[in-house]
């Protein structure tokens, strides 16, 4: 059975900019389709339920890297990019935050009935979730955030977030419906967050004594517990430091990109002619498309992508951005009308680039890679929130 997880990431207020939130749709869904492409829809819903995974991919599309903004900036915008591709692409996103949480069962009656689902079973699975975090888990956290994604096949995940107002901390909750048998049988793929001292979890595999005591009284069936859960925990300070990052594969990312011997060959793999500043953003876009979940155990380092809208580790390089979205989207255009070469050479980009961590095992020059970034942040229509 797969595992989910949790998240604890520091509570950022604020919104994500016009000029951000616009790219950060359209390469989150070019991102999306290419995962389903090559690898199917549950592909993609156990990638969602990794909380390492997810915090990867809010990095690579330039939200700030360790916040709680990325749990809303990540699921709306691949929900407004999926929106009218969702019958194509056979993924539905459904509720977010606040106001919009509430929609959660309209939402799934409606596309239950267009795809033939219990919508009713549905709507209860929703509520069943965020029961559990919000109630059966009594963690301090209140939640506020509530998605629920299923795909054509009837699979579903939840992503769902809290905050504690107390602590200044939010918790982010995943779950999984192909490694859930029973929602009080230790359900969640992974929880996410900072310690906060002791949790009455009344769904933990040791709650069994408490939740008989409780199930006597009201003369209902015994509850079992839960699954074992990945933990996230990120630092609430802004700066990206090294020890945040594996130093050996962010150096065979810059290896790829400013190395002439392997930046020749890697434009090779891709049939395109590339700047460096472009095949380092699209050596980590193909990590987040193809990686296995080991390779993300540091989503720091994908912050090294497109930057960070908070100028953590640099400003977000938009020339770069949209030249990425570009060449990514003309990929899976040209694989639809058969030519799958350069579609596929993302998937031969991050095979090549693992093999140069391995075989040569480079190790990166952090502050100096930072100091390249900024330097080159204006020629590159660097920009951050503070700009604006």
């Amino acid at each position: 059975m797969k595992r989910s997880g949790t998240a604890d990431l520091p509570l950022h207020g604020g919104r994500v900019p016009q000029w951000l939130a616009d790219r950060m749709s359209k390469l989150g869904t070019a991102i999306v389709e290419s995962i389903i492409e090559r690898y199917g829809r549950s592909e993609l819903l156990t990638r969602l339920s990794d909380p390492f995974w997810f915090q990867a991919l809010g990095a690579v599309m330039g939200m700030d890297w360790h916040s709680s903004g990325i749990t809303t900036s990540v699921t709306g915008a691949l929900k407004r990019g999926l929106h009218h591709r969702s019958d194509e692409l056979g993924i539905y996103f459904c509720g977010g935050r606040g106001k919009h949480s509430r929609n959660t069962p309209d939402e799934l009656r409606a596309i239950s009935a267009r795809r033939g689902f219990d919508g009713e079973a549905l709507v209860r699975t929703s509520r069943l979730t965020a029961r559990i975090d919000n109630n059966a888990i009594a963690d301090g956290f209140q939640i506020y955030l509530h998605v629920f994604i299923i795909t054509s096949d009837g699979e579903w995940t939840v992503v769902q977030q809290g905050m504690n107002d107390a602590s200044g901390m939010a918790r982010r909750y995943h779950w999984h419906s192909a490694t859930v048998r029973d929602f009080t049988l230790e359900p969640h793929t992974g929880i996410v967050g900072a310690h906060q001292g002791r949790i009455m979890n009344l769904v933990d595999r040791e709650a069994q004594p408490a939740q008989n005591a409780l199930l006597e009284i009201v003369r209902q069936k015994p509850i079992a517990t839960l699954q074992e859960a990945r933990h996230l925990c990120l630092p609430s300070r802004h700066e990206v430091r090294a020890t945040d990052v594996d130093l050996k594969r962010l150096g065979a990312v810059l290896a790829v990109a400013y190395e002439r011997q392997f930046h020749n060959f890697a434009e090779l793999l891709l049939l395109e002619k590339l700047g460096p500043r472009t095949l380092q953003t699209l050596s980590l876009v193909a990590e987040v498309m193809h990686g296995t979940p080991t390779r993300f155990s540091d989503p720091a380092r994908f912050s090294f992508a497109l930057g960070g809208k908070d100028r953590h580790p640099f400003p977000v390089p938009l020339k770069t951005y949209d030249e990425s979205i570009s060449i990514l989207r003309s990929s899976l255009d040209m694989a639809k009308l058969g030519d799958a070469d350069k579609f596929a050479g993302f998937e031969r980009l991050y095979r090549f680039m693992h093999t140069i961590e391995r075989d040569y095992r480079p190790q990166a020059d952090f502050e100096a890679a930072i100091a390249h970034e900024k330097k080159i942040s204006p020629e590159l229509s660097g920009r951050s929130v503070l700009d604006d």
